[in-house]
């Protein structure tokens, strides 16, 4: 064993804080919505999440063609 321990050890503690951060419970997501909705208003949140959506499909898209795994894309 190397002097300095499990060489991957940092790698994989790194990955697990990454983890721990996005980590977020009922309550935070509420809090969360509950913000959104003030600042956007309740009558632009439809539109808002379709738009997100969309952005979310065509980043998804783009990166399998960058990939080049030949993910589902869709023509338009």
């Amino acid at each position: 064993m190397p002097l300095g321990g499990d060489p991957g050890r940092h790698a994989r503690q790194a990955a697990e804080e990454k983890v721990s951060v996005v980590n977020l419970g009922p309550t935070e997501l509420i809090i969360i919505l509950l913000i959104v909705m003030l600042l956007f208003g309740a009558a632009r949140l439809p539109k808002l999440a379709r738009s997100l959506g969309e952005s979310a499909k065509e980043f998804r898209n783009a990166q399998s063609a960058i990939s080049g795994t030949g993910g589902p894309q869709e023509n338009k």
